[in-house]
């Protein structure tokens, strides 16, 4: 009989892991899927103020995010909340969804993602971003793909761009 124990002790002092660009906003990645045994990945956002997460929904995991710093909002279906340092939100998977600094100054969001896995499209997206100034959309989009993320271009995307001055994404 093989006894299977609990993931091995993983400590990641403040300030420390890798960091990476995902365009618009950064990535701090501090637990990864082998730090969990498979069970969360943990990664920071810092947002620039006006940055904007485009659109998008997971297949294959949730989100559950934690404002640590500024003002972020979120849109997941057709409900919209801004929240403050302290303030918590899901996202739930297969529901289309968008994050932005809602605020004046920079911010930052904590980003419990759960099974793991999806940290490893952060990490190769930053990749990419870092070795072609520019890399084509099909690129994206086939990475996307192997993680089971969808893009969407909601109806309601120009009124928050708008309402928030947020900078547009490019097409």
């Amino acid at each position: 009989m093989t006894t299977t124990g609990p993931p091995p002790l993983t400590v990641v002092p403040p300030g420390q892991g890798s960091s990476g660009t995902l365009g618009s906003i950064g990535v701090d990645f501090k637990l990864w899927g082998r730090d969990t045994g498979g069970a969360v990945s943990i990664v920071e956002h810092p947002f620039p103020v006006g940055a904007l997460v485009r659109p998008h929904l997971h297949t294959r995991e949730d989100e559950y995010s934690i404002v640590t710093e500024g003002e972020i909002g979120f849109r997941s279906g057709d409900r919209e909340a801004v929240l403050g340092a302290g303030g918590y939100i899901t996202k739930p998977r297969d529901e289309l969804h968008a994050m932005w600094n809602a605020g004046a100054v920079p911010a930052r969001m904590i980003e419990v993602i759960s099974p793991a896995g999806f940290e490893n499209f952060f990490h190769e997206l930053s990749e990419l971003l870092l070795s072609v100034s520019q890399p084509e959309v099909s690129e994206i989009a086939e990475l996307a793909g192997q993680y089971g993320l969808q893009f969407g271009q909601p109806d309601w995307l120009p009124d928050a761009i708008a309402r928030y001055n947020l900078t547009p994404l490019p097409e």
